[in-house]
């Protein structure tokens, strides 16, 4: 067994890890049943563009590179494992890591996309964290907006000729924080202030996540680095084969 096989491995025994572990019925993302019908159908209609673009992006990578499937297993073993790990932070919600940008890195915002929405669907059918009902909402604010800004936080700093390191965290940090700004909107937009409309209800919704939400950016930009660290170690032909090796030489 390979080590990148070994590390694979990992990844699915801690996953499973967090699948059986005992959870209460805080729902993480936006819970069953919170936001109203039609905000729930736009906010799906909204990501469907966004998933057909990734599926038929993941369809022709696979086609073409075999061996890219071994890379797409881990980016979406990751972002099961720390999109699992939660901490309540307001009624309907919570604050967790989202790990999507990891993937927009490699593959692209729209591969990402899809990765997300499995995760969050096994997440919501399996560990009663988010819902069915709010599956088209909390795919826009984790796996379409967040790695949306993830992939253009790095091209620009690319362009800008940032340190690699330094892009990355960035890029990661700002995908996560910006899944919040989102989520705060959404939040907002179906249940507005009496006093100020969306607008202070948003600002509301932002200040409580805020408080844990800003450390677990920093903390999923640092994962994020160093995820990208070893498999520059360990995944070299699989880096050189989508393309990201030159990228991580610099």
């Amino acid at each position: 067994m390979s080590r990148l096989e070994k590390r694979i491995l990992a990844f699915s025994m801690v996953a499973a890890g967090v699948l059986f572990v005992p959870q209460n019925a805080f729902a993480m993302h936006i819970m069953e049943g919170y936001l109203p019908p039609h905000y729930c159908v736009a906010w799906g209609v909204l990501s469907l563009p966004f998933l057909a673009a990734g599926v038929m992006h993941i369809r022709t990578t696979v086609q073409q590179m075999r061996k890219t499937l071994i890379l797409l297993a881990m980016c979406g073993a990751f972002v099961f494992v720390v999109s699992s790990l939660k901490i309540p932070s307001v009624f309907g919600s919570c604050s967790h890591m989202t790990g999507t940008g990891l993937a927009a890195l490699l593959f692209g915002p729209t591969c990402a996309s899809v990765l997300g929405l499995i995760v969050l669907l096994f997440q919501a059918l399996l560990l009663a964290h988010g819902g069915l009902t709010t599956l088209g909402a909390n795919t826009f604010s984790m796996a379409v907006a967040g790695p949306l800004l993830s992939w253009g936080i790095y091209q620009i700093c690319r362009k800008m000729q940032v340190n690699r390191k330094a892009a990355v965290f960035l890029a990661a940090a700002l995908g996560d924080l910006f899944t919040y700004c989102v989520t705060s909107l959404q939040l907002a937009l179906a249940y507005p202030s009496e006093q100020g409309g969306v607008f202070a209800s948003t600002i509301r919704f932002l200040g409580v996540f805020a408080p844990t939400q800003l450390p677990l950016a920093i903390i999923e930009g640092i994962l994020t680095v160093l995820v990208i660290m070893g498999m520059e170690s360990y995944a070299r032909p699989e880096l050189r084969e989508i393309g990201f090796l030159k990228e991580a030489a610099q």
